[in-house]
């Protein structure tokens, strides 16, 4: 038994012991707290460390974990919002650190090679921040490195193959940056490693060998790189433990390696988005532990195996966009599991196997962009109650959109617009109110918008355009508050705009266009919103617009045109510095033009023509650098056309005419490099036509200087501008002279030309005849002398046959009904080109005003239609606006019914093909019509040349239109043809 004196001197030793022992520990947690400290120091933004201070102990601090001996072991600051480098971080200040977790901040610069001495480092994890430069080739010295996460970083350069040599290594992450191709021959396996994604960089080639080989890999991902040539087949044999793999968005091709049914414990295959072909293997069906199947995005051919309908574990099957031809076998109604699948833009035909109601755990489902028919199956709908996204679109399904559909209640996306559905749409659509896309567009809707979808309180977007729905829009639209995009354009609805519309706060897409709309619009549509497109066009609205229509100065879209509009244009107009595309066209506004537009830099296109706009036009439209279309006619405008206008160097439309303009045209004019139609007719603009210099490939092809006093010679100009010139009207000015006789070789492209009412002289130049596309001529009330030339004879463009004219012609049908419910028929048709957004163009497409048939008439290019006019036509009772001049239809025209109202022959005018009433041409065998038909071709021809004549000759053209001076003077001229 140890004496009292020899126990105090243990305890003694003891704590002297103990003291020190502490006193080291304090040291040493002192250096590694100043290192820290000094670090944070260095952070822009480290608010989050705010208990980072020399009060409290480090071992307290946020993120820092310490041993017990009080040493710092782990370091781990997740998603703190930190700002900075790592360049002031003493890594040996901090020699026991096994973990170093700095993911998803803002961190950035070199990854410093000092890291390296961390010797007890185990885990680093710089994910997710702005880390730059090359990786550090000293990181493969860190010995016991477990864990290495580099991934989305802005890391570049090649990966330094010292990293293959972690010999512990086990999670091997560096995906997400820019990272290039090593030298591959100096890697080594790498037998530890079971995580490995190299996904999102630069990297090329065939497979990398050194992946081959690091046979423990369970999970792998080099999706999303340029690595080509066909997928190894011995990739199981040397990675037989795959349970995750990932190829996507390559460039591999070959087939799918039939060895890859040797990797049993696959659970994810994932190789969408290569160049794979040879169709989808039926070995995949044998995969039984399979969850995700991604094959989409390769033209792999062939059709859709059914044995893929065994893999009673998949969750996932995304076959899109693989080319592939066939039914939807009715097995895949065995997946229990699946919950997405996608079969989209391939070309699946035949109907939806109501067996696919199976899949009771689909959330979203999408076939969309293939050939599918017939009708949904209901069973669908109430079998699949988790489903979120159902879409459909641009198939050819029928029949009415199943009532059931409302038991799909948890439905957040609902697609099925580009169909052939008909009927109404349901009310039971308003039970799905988890609604946030509803999308029922270009169908044959008929009906009223139903009440019932007020109870969408979630939807942001409803789009039913281009149905033939009915009726006034629901009041209760003013409870979808959630309501972003609203379009209805192109059906029958009609009335005025509920008062409730003015509700919608979210409201920034309104697209009401060709409709039967009438009243006025709410005045408070627009306050407090942020309007990016409104669409009134081609509605019977009247009264003034909303003067907050641009209330939050977000319109970029803005069509009012062909109402009864009138009033002031809004003045906020003036500050929507974002306006793309404005058609005003065709009102009865008012107000002065300058006091309603400012500068809009990205302004494409404006059309505020036929309506009565005042002022003058502003230097500040030069400032719409952008714009191609600028159409300003028939208005009250006056004042000069300022010079500035030429800087708008991207015009590819000006119309000015039929306005109060006065003054020369500025001498800049062929600055606007891009013009290719131009129109100052009917103005009072005066002086000589500018001319300038340079003028290499300029695209005018029309030019309308009509009705003006402009004066001088023939323009010159137009011998060195204008090769691609169309249509050139000088008429009702002063021109003087000449007609040069460069006209028949510097414009070979031209079909209009009209130069009447001027003071040209001397002699017809026969040069005219070489424009071999003239179709229109017009030199009447000039003072010419001589003869008409000879060689006038060969202008056939006047007198083609209909076996000509039909020769060059592809007829196409839209295979949609185009006369459904219509009150006037036009060139368009309405199933493949939206009416309020015709190309530039149809809508400023060209016109000439040319004395034909006794009276002065206004000709405008149509698109051409040819083939027969259908009969059916005359079932259409309601018809009142029948125009089908100018294009190339031929054979009889459809009698009875309404077609006998129809008795104006203009209205089948310049048709070489038709025949019968009204037209004076008699409808017999194919011999005689084409010999009647060539008479009238040639008859159009001679009309044509008398206007050549009328100025000197007006009193045989009184006689001309007699019957036997007529039958006399064809006889002369078809002589002088031959000639």
């Amino acid at each position: 038994m140890p004496t009292p004196e020899a126990a105090f001197a243990g305890i003694l030793l003891l704590v002297v012991s103990l003291v020190s022992a502490l006193a080291g520990a304090n040291a040493a947690t002192e250096s590694e707290a100043e290192a820290l400290l000094a670090w944070k120091a260095s952070l822009a933004a480290a608010a989050a460390l705010s208990d980072w201070t020399k009060a409290a102990p480090a071992c307290s601090w946020l993120g820092v974990s310490c041993d017990a001996a009080g040493h710092v072991l782990s370091l781990r600051l997740v998603g703190l919002g930190l700002t900075g480098t790592l360049d002031a971080l003493d890594f040996t200040a901090l020699p026991d650190l096994a973990t170093l977790d700095l993911n998803n901040n803002n961190l950035f610069g070199a990854i410093p090679a000092s890291l390296s001495r961390l010797r007890s480092l185990a885990k680093l994890d710089l994910g997710s921040n702005g880390f730059n430069g090359s990786i550090p080739p000293q990181l493969g010295d860190l010995s016991g490195l477990v864990d290495l996460r580099l991934y989305n970083n802005n890391l570049a350069d090649a990966i330094p193959h010292q990293l293959s040599r972690l010999p512990r290594i086990k999670h091997f992450d560096l995906g997400s940056n820019f990272l290039t191709d090593p030298d591959y021959s100096r890697f080594s396996p790498m037998p530890t490693v079971n995580f490995m994604s190299l996904y999102l960089n630069y990297l090329t080639g065939s497979f990398p060998e050194f992946v081959l080989n690091s046979s423990n890999v369970t999970y792998l991902d080099l999706s999303q790189n340029n690595f080509s040539r066909p997928i190894p087949d011995t990739l199981p044999k040397k990675l037989p433990n795959l349970m995750y793999l990932n190829l996507s968005v390559n460039a591999f091709s070959g087939g799918i390696p039939a060895s890859l049914s040797k990797l049993r414990k696959l659970r994810d295959l994932r190789i969408s988005t290569n160049y794979l072909t040879g169709g989808i293997p039926d070995f995949l069906g044998s995969m039984s532990q399979m969850r995700v199947l991604e094959l989409g995005g390769n033209p792999l051919g062939g059709p859709i195996p059914p044995v893929l309908g065994r893999l009673q574990m998949l969750q996932r099957l995304d076959l899109r966009s693989a080319m592939l031809v066939s039914t939807i076998p009715p097995q895949l109604g065995n997946l229990g599991n699946l919950r997405f699948t996608d079969l989209s833009m391939n070309q699946l035909s035949g109907v939806l196997p109501p067996e696919l109601a199976g899949m009771r755990k689909i959330r979203e489902f999408g076939i969309s962009s293939n050939n599918l028919a017939g009708q949904i199956p209901p069973a669908m709908f109430t079998s699949w109650p988790d489903l979120i996204n159902f879409q459909v679109f641009k198939n050819s399904f029928t029949g009415k959109i199943p009532p059931e559909i409302g038991k799909a209640t948890k439905l957040e996306i609902l697609y099925l617009f580009s169909n052939n559905f008909t009927g109404s749409i349901p009310v039971e659509i308003g039970q799905l109110v988890n609604l946030v896309q509803l999308d029922l567009s270009v169908n044959w809707l008929t009906g009223l918008i139903p009440h019932s979808l007020g109870n969408l309180k979630q939807l942001t977007r409803l789009t039913l355009f281009f149905n033939e729905l009915i009726g006034a829009i629901p009041p209760e639209i003013g409870d979808m508050t959630a309501l972003q995009v609203l379009d209805v354009n192109t059906n029958h609805l009609e009335g005025e705009l509920p008062t409730t519309i003015t509700s919608l706060g979210n409201l920034q897409y309104l697209a009401l266009f060709d409709n039967n709309f009438t009243g006025t619009i709410p005045p408070d549509l627009g306050k407090g919103l942020s309007l990016t497109d409104a669409a009134f066009g081609n509605n019977s609205f009247s009264g003034e617009l909303p003067q907050s229509l641009c209330h939050g100065l977000a319109l970029q879209n803005f069509t009012a045109n062909h109402n009864n509009f009138s009033g002031t244009l809004p003045p906020c107009l003036k500050n929507c510095a974002g306006l793309y595309h404005v058609r005003l066209e065709q009102n009865q506004f008012t107000g002065d033009i300058s006091e309603v537009f400012g500068v809009h830099p990205i302004l494409d296109s404006l059309d505020v023509s036929k309506n009565q706009l005042t002022g003058k036009l502003s230097p500040h439209w030069s400032q719409c650098t952008n714009l191609t279309v600028l159409s300003m006619n028939n208005n009250l405008m006056s004042g000069s056309i300022p010079a500035a206008l030429c800087r708008l160097t991207s015009l590819r439309s000006l119309d000015l005419s039929n306005n109060q303009f006065t003054g020369e045209l500025p001498h800049c004019w062929l600055k606007l490099k891009a013009l290719v139609f131009m129109d100052v007719s009917n103005n009072g603009l005066w002086g000589n036509f500018p001319a300038s210099t340079s003028l290499d490939d300029f695209p005018l092809q029309s030019l309308r200087l009509a009705n003006n006093s402009f004066s001088g010679e023939f323009p010159s100009v137009i011998e060195t501008c204008c090769s691609m010139l169309i249509t050139l009207d000088l008429g009702d000015n002063m021109f003087v002279g000449d007609i040069p006789s460069w006209i028949g070789t510097s414009v070979p492209l031209l079909r209009v030309l009209t130069l009447p009412s001027n003071k040209f002289s001397g002699v017809i130049p026969s040069e005219l005849s070489k424009l071999s596309n003239l179709q229109v001529l017009d030199l009447s009330k000039n003072s010419f002398t001589g003869s008409i030339p000879g060689t006038f004879g060969n202008l056939t463009s006047m007198m083609k046959t209909p076996k000509q004219v039909f020769s060059s012609k592809k007829v196409e049908s839209s295979g949609r009904h185009d006369f459904v419910q219509v009150r006037r028929i036009s060139t368009f048709s309405r199933r493949t080109v939206p009416a309020n957004n015709p190309s530039l163009l149809d809508k400023y497409r060209d016109r000439v005003n040319i004395f034909w048939k006794g009276r002065e008439q206004t000709f405008q290019k149509t698109i051409e239609i040819s083939g027969a006019i259908p009969p059916t036509i005359s079932k259409l009772n309601s018809l009142g606006v029948l125009n089908l001049s100018n294009n190339l239809l031929r054979g009889v025209i459809p009698t009875g019914s309404q077609m006998q109202t129809f008795a104006d022959e203009s209205i089948y005018g310049n048709n070489p093909g038709l025949c019968g009433f009204p037209l004076s041409i008699a409808c017999s065998d194919e011999g005689t019509e084409d010999h009647q038909e060539l008479g009238r071709g040639i008859w159009l021809w001679y009309s044509i040349i008398l206007g050549i004549v009328f100025g000197f000759w007006s009193w045989f053209g009184a006689l001309f239109f007699l019957r036997p001076w007529r039958f006399f003077f064809l006889q002369f001229l078809d002589k002088l043809g031959s000639k």
